[in-house]
Protein backbone atom coordinates (compact mmCIF):
# COMPACT_ATOMS: atom_id res chain seq x y z
CA UNK A 1 0.00 0.00 0.00
CA UNK A 2 1.31 3.42 -0.74
CA UNK A 3 0.19 6.47 1.23
CA UNK A 4 0.21 10.30 1.18
CA UNK A 5 0.47 11.68 3.67
CA UNK A 6 -0.48 15.95 4.30
CA UNK A 7 0.00 17.41 8.03
CA UNK A 8 3.08 15.24 8.98
CA UNK A 9 4.75 17.73 11.27
CA UNK A 10 1.31 18.80 12.72
CA UNK A 11 0.47 16.26 16.63
CA UNK A 12 -1.68 14.08 14.71
CA UNK A 13 0.56 13.94 11.65
CA UNK A 14 3.57 12.84 13.29
CA UNK A 15 1.43 9.77 14.97
CA UNK A 16 0.13 8.96 11.68
CA UNK A 17 4.00 9.30 9.93
CA UNK A 18 5.39 6.86 13.02
CA UNK A 19 2.44 4.34 12.31
CA UNK A 20 2.43 4.32 8.22
CA UNK A 21 6.48 3.35 8.88
CA UNK A 22 5.83 1.09 11.43
CA UNK A 23 3.47 -1.06 9.27
CA UNK A 24 5.44 -3.37 6.88
CA UNK A 25 2.28 -3.42 4.53
CA UNK A 26 3.20 0.12 3.85
CA UNK A 27 5.14 0.21 1.03
CA UNK A 28 6.10 3.92 0.47
CA UNK A 29 4.61 7.41 2.31
CA UNK A 30 5.00 10.36 0.07
CA UNK A 31 4.68 13.11 3.22
CA UNK A 32 3.23 16.86 1.76
CA UNK A 33 3.74 19.79 3.34
CA UNK A 34 4.89 23.27 3.23
CA UNK A 35 8.13 22.38 5.23
CA UNK A 36 10.06 18.75 5.57
CA UNK A 37 9.47 16.31 7.91
CA UNK A 38 12.79 15.62 10.13
CA UNK A 39 12.49 11.43 10.04
CA UNK A 40 14.61 9.70 7.43
CA UNK A 41 13.26 6.21 6.02
CA UNK A 42 13.71 4.43 3.04
CA UNK A 43 10.02 3.89 2.58
CA UNK A 44 9.40 7.53 3.25
CA UNK A 45 9.90 10.21 0.45
CA UNK A 46 8.87 14.21 0.85
CA UNK A 47 7.87 16.67 -1.38
CA UNK A 48 7.80 20.61 -0.07
CA UNK A 49 4.94 22.66 -1.70
CA UNK A 50 5.11 26.01 -0.88
CA UNK A 51 1.34 26.60 -2.15
CA UNK A 52 -1.01 23.76 -1.18
CA UNK A 53 -3.60 25.48 -3.00
CA UNK A 54 -2.10 24.35 -6.06
CA UNK A 55 -0.40 21.05 -6.38
CA UNK A 56 -1.24 20.79 -10.39
CA UNK A 57 2.39 20.80 -11.46
CA UNK A 58 2.99 18.20 -8.94
CA UNK A 59 0.58 15.65 -9.98
CA UNK A 60 3.01 13.51 -11.74
CA UNK A 61 4.04 12.80 -8.11
CA UNK A 62 0.70 11.92 -6.54
CA UNK A 63 -0.43 9.68 -9.15
CA UNK A 64 -0.12 5.94 -8.36
CA UNK A 65 -1.13 6.02 -4.48
CA UNK A 66 -3.96 4.16 -2.56
CA UNK A 67 -4.68 6.46 -0.13
CA UNK A 68 -4.52 9.68 1.48
CA UNK A 69 -4.39 10.56 5.06
CA UNK A 70 -5.53 14.52 5.09
CA UNK A 71 -4.26 15.69 8.67
CA UNK A 72 -3.52 19.26 7.73
CA UNK A 73 -5.34 22.06 9.71
CA UNK A 74 -5.18 24.76 11.90
CA UNK A 75 -6.82 25.97 15.22
CA UNK A 76 -9.85 28.46 15.36
CA UNK A 77 -8.38 30.78 18.27
CA UNK A 78 -7.71 33.83 16.57
CA UNK A 79 -9.20 33.62 13.30
CA UNK A 80 -12.67 34.65 11.47
CA UNK A 81 -14.41 32.95 9.94
CA UNK A 82 -13.20 33.65 6.34
CA UNK A 83 -10.22 33.04 7.02
CA UNK A 84 -10.50 29.77 9.15
CA UNK A 85 -13.06 28.58 5.94
CA UNK A 86 -10.05 29.20 3.65
CA UNK A 87 -7.65 27.42 5.72
CA UNK A 88 -9.99 24.17 6.57
CA UNK A 89 -12.43 24.19 3.41
CA UNK A 90 -10.74 25.46 0.25
CA UNK A 91 -7.47 23.65 0.89
CA UNK A 92 -9.05 20.41 2.20
CA UNK A 93 -11.46 19.85 -0.60
CA UNK A 94 -9.15 21.57 -3.40
CA UNK A 95 -6.49 18.73 -2.87
CA UNK A 96 -9.28 15.98 -2.19
CA UNK A 97 -11.00 17.07 -5.72
CA UNK A 98 -7.13 17.28 -7.46
CA UNK A 99 -6.84 13.66 -6.29
CA UNK A 100 -10.34 12.90 -7.32
CA UNK A 101 -9.62 13.24 -10.63
CA UNK A 102 -6.17 11.71 -10.85
CA UNK A 103 -7.15 9.06 -8.92
CA UNK A 104 -10.68 8.41 -8.40
CA UNK A 105 -11.89 6.22 -5.85
CA UNK A 106 -8.87 6.75 -3.52
CA UNK A 107 -9.41 6.26 0.35
CA UNK A 108 -9.08 9.68 1.69
CA UNK A 109 -9.16 9.61 5.34
CA UNK A 110 -9.84 13.70 6.58
CA UNK A 111 -9.84 14.68 10.21
CA UNK A 112 -12.21 16.70 11.61
CA UNK A 113 -13.26 16.81 15.07
CA UNK A 114 -15.71 15.72 17.73
CA UNK A 115 -18.94 17.57 17.61
CA UNK A 116 -18.62 18.73 13.80
CA UNK A 117 -21.64 19.36 12.24
CA UNK A 118 -22.37 21.83 9.33
CA UNK A 119 -25.33 23.44 11.06
CA UNK A 120 -23.73 24.05 14.26
CA UNK A 121 -23.92 26.80 16.19
CA UNK A 122 -19.70 27.08 16.57
CA UNK A 123 -17.93 28.95 13.64
CA UNK A 124 -15.07 25.61 13.67
CA UNK A 125 -18.11 22.72 13.95
CA UNK A 126 -19.46 24.67 10.90
CA UNK A 127 -16.84 24.71 9.02
CA UNK A 128 -15.42 21.37 9.09
CA UNK A 129 -19.24 20.06 8.31
CA UNK A 130 -19.02 21.82 5.46
CA UNK A 131 -15.94 20.38 4.49
CA UNK A 132 -16.99 16.99 5.45
CA UNK A 133 -19.92 17.27 3.29
CA UNK A 134 -17.94 18.68 0.14
CA UNK A 135 -15.56 15.36 0.23
CA UNK A 136 -17.98 12.87 0.76
CA UNK A 137 -19.61 14.08 -2.53
CA UNK A 138 -16.61 13.72 -4.39
CA UNK A 139 -15.78 9.87 -6.02
CA UNK A 140 -13.02 9.48 -3.46
CA UNK A 141 -13.78 6.61 -0.99
CA UNK A 142 -13.93 9.58 1.53
CA UNK A 143 -13.84 8.65 5.81
CA UNK A 144 -14.27 11.50 8.18
CA UNK A 145 -12.34 11.21 11.16
CA UNK A 146 -13.91 12.61 14.18
CA UNK A 147 -11.64 12.39 17.23
CA UNK A 148 -12.56 14.23 20.52
CA UNK A 149 -9.28 14.71 22.85
CA UNK A 150 -6.16 13.08 21.50
CA UNK A 151 -3.13 11.63 23.86
CA UNK A 152 -0.15 12.65 22.13
CA UNK A 153 3.07 9.27 22.87
CA UNK A 154 5.93 7.94 21.27
CA UNK A 155 7.55 11.91 22.25
CA UNK A 156 5.00 13.28 19.78
CA UNK A 157 4.39 17.26 20.83
CA UNK A 158 1.72 19.63 19.57
CA UNK A 159 3.58 22.87 17.77
CA UNK A 160 0.57 24.62 19.25
CA UNK A 161 1.75 26.23 22.70
CA UNK A 162 -1.39 26.74 24.19
CA UNK A 163 -2.38 22.81 23.21
CA UNK A 164 0.84 21.96 24.39
CA UNK A 165 0.16 22.80 27.67
CA UNK A 166 -2.83 21.55 27.58
CA UNK A 167 -1.77 17.94 27.16
CA UNK A 168 1.10 18.27 29.72
CA UNK A 169 -1.10 19.09 32.11
CA UNK A 170 -3.90 16.37 31.33
CA UNK A 171 -1.74 13.71 30.22
CA UNK A 172 -1.08 12.05 33.97
CA UNK A 173 -5.09 12.23 34.10
CA UNK A 174 -5.19 10.38 30.82
CA UNK A 175 -6.29 6.74 32.63
CA UNK A 176 -9.04 8.66 34.07
CA UNK A 177 -10.01 10.55 31.73
CA UNK A 178 -10.33 7.38 29.77
CA UNK A 179 -12.10 5.64 32.27
CA UNK A 180 -14.24 8.94 32.57
CA UNK A 181 -15.30 9.62 28.82
CA UNK A 182 -14.11 6.17 26.82
CA UNK A 183 -16.22 7.64 23.85
CA UNK A 184 -14.01 10.67 23.71
CA UNK A 185 -10.61 9.94 24.66
CA UNK A 186 -8.07 7.62 22.48
CA UNK A 187 -4.46 8.30 21.23
CA UNK A 188 -2.02 9.35 18.24
CA UNK A 189 -1.01 5.61 18.08
CA UNK A 190 -4.59 4.37 17.75
CA UNK A 191 -5.79 7.34 15.12
CA UNK A 192 -2.78 6.17 12.95
CA UNK A 193 -3.80 2.76 13.26
CA UNK A 194 -7.50 3.27 12.60
CA UNK A 195 -6.57 5.32 9.49
CA UNK A 196 -4.64 1.96 8.04
CA UNK A 197 -6.77 -0.15 8.86
CA UNK A 198 -9.57 1.92 6.85
CA UNK A 199 -7.48 2.11 3.94
CA UNK A 200 -6.31 -1.64 3.95
CA UNK A 201 -9.74 -3.12 4.62
CA UNK A 202 -12.65 0.08 3.83
CA UNK A 203 -14.74 1.64 7.05
CA UNK A 204 -17.75 0.55 8.54
CA UNK A 205 -19.42 3.90 7.83
CA UNK A 206 -18.03 7.11 6.42
CA UNK A 207 -17.81 8.89 9.49
CA UNK A 208 -16.22 7.60 12.55
CA UNK A 209 -16.26 8.90 15.77
CA UNK A 210 -13.88 8.83 18.46
CA UNK A 211 -15.49 4.86 19.97
CA UNK A 212 -14.59 3.83 16.45
CA UNK A 213 -11.50 5.09 15.83
CA UNK A 214 -10.31 3.80 18.99
CA UNK A 215 -11.76 0.49 18.19
CA UNK A 216 -10.11 0.24 14.96
CA UNK A 217 -6.69 1.47 15.80
CA UNK A 218 -6.58 -1.38 18.90
CA UNK A 219 -5.22 -4.28 16.54
CA UNK A 220 -1.71 -5.16 15.67
CA UNK A 221 -0.25 -2.38 13.30
CA UNK A 222 -3.80 -1.18 12.38
CA UNK A 223 -5.17 -4.56 11.31
CA UNK A 224 -8.81 -4.90 10.77
CA UNK A 225 -11.50 -6.95 9.56
CA UNK A 226 -13.97 -4.47 8.57
CA UNK A 227 -16.37 -4.97 5.38
CA UNK A 228 -14.94 -2.55 3.03
CA UNK A 229 -17.33 0.85 2.35
CA UNK A 230 -18.55 1.25 -0.76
Amino acid sequence: MKVILFGATGMVGQGVLRECLRDPGVEQVLAVGRSPVPQRHDRLRQLTAPDLFDLSSLEGELRGFDACFFCLGVSSAGLGEAAYRRLTRDLTVSVARLLARIAPGMTFVYVSGQGTDARGRAMWARVKGETENELLRLPLRAVMFRPGFIQPLDGIVSRTRLYRALYAVSSPAFPVLKALFPGSVTTTRRVGRAMLAVARDGSPRPVLETRDIDELGGGARGASSSPRAR
